[in-house]
């Protein structure tokens, strides 16, 4: 496990936590969690107690958390127990706390707007919508990605009739695709944009995001027409539709003479707008008259 420890504030109170790059999960302190939701004057005997209780109902998160060494108050490593981000949020639901309480109506929105999206499909897309507007993204952008998400799922569902297994063979496809037309894997382009959980193409100019549409759309055609029966075949159909599109930027490289893959992030895309739109420059979505 390449483990890289980080500190995380809540209310000014220190979480330890742990990424999980080869996974890419977040494990986070059990302890530190508990003592900032309760307060409690000794976390650890809390977290010890709950966990009795826990084991006893037959909770299946509790069995399931692991320990790891994390720096203590002290300097030291010293073993604790961890858990993932839906562990954590499973354990939440069974404190008893006002801090907690927040989270527990979070999880229940959650899993009320679910159900609904389950019922009408199309709130997904409305949801996604929304969310992308609140993050700061320009219509453009938004447009372009509901687009990728359909490239993508086409694109998935392709690699289902031919018998492609979900989980790390579609990672090892995804990857080929994105090496033969960004020269890089999809964890060495995240680790580029300074990602760790994040979605790499929520981070994606629409340059970058165009040119992977282009790339899986590619792939997906081209197995179509070929018909890849074996997984090597399947990876070769993919370096195929990757490299159409790696043709594609660089040409777009040799007219424009900048490079098209670049380390920033959305946080970073997004405030660049941000900036423009402060300052009174004209953008695409607010025109002004030239004086």
């Amino acid at each position: 496990m390449e483990q890289e420890d980080k500190i995380q504030l809540f209310e000014d109170k220190r979480i330890r936590t742990a990424w999980d790059a080869e996974h890419e999960e977040w494990y986070f302190s059990i302890v530190d969690v508990v003592g900032v939701l309760t307060d409690s004057v000794d976390p650890t005997a809390y977290w010890r107690k709950l966990k009795q209780r826990l084991k006893a109902e037959g909770n299946e998160t509790v069995t399931n958390c692991h320990g790891l060494k994390m720096t203590a108050a002290d300097g030291k490593k010293r073993k604790t127990d961890v858990a993932t981000t839906e562990q954590l949020l499973r354990l939440i639901q069974s404190i008893p706390s006002p801090k907690a309480e927040p989270f527990k109506m979070w999880l229940a929105q959650v899993g009320r707007e679910r159900i609904e999206e389950t019922i009408d499909p199309e709130l997904t897309i409305d949801r996604a919508l929304e969310t992308y507007l609140k993050k700061g993204y320009s219509r453009e952008w938004i447009n372009q990605r509901l687009q990728a998400i359909q490239v993508r799922k086409e694109l998935t569902d392709e690699w289902d009739a031919r018998g492609v297994q979900k989980g790390m063979e579609y990672a090892i496809l995804t990857n080929e695709i994105s090496r033969a037309w960004s020269g890089m894997t999809t964890g060495q382009y995240k680790k580029l944009k300074g990602l760790t959980k994040e979605n790499l193409r929520d981070n994606m100019t629409t340059l970058e995001l165009v040119l992977n549409m282009l790339a899986e759309a590619t792939t997906t055609e081209i197995s179509k027409q070929k018909a890849p029966e074996s997984f090597q075949e399947n990876i070769e159909v993919a370096r195929a539709g990757g490299k159409v599109a790696g043709d594609a930027r660089k040409a777009v490289e040799t007219q424009t003479g900048v490079p098209v893959i670049t380390s920033k992030n959305a946080s970073q895309l997004n405030q660049v707008v941000a900036n423009l739109i402060e300052s009174g420059i004209p953008t695409a979505e607010d025109p002004k008259e030239k004086k």
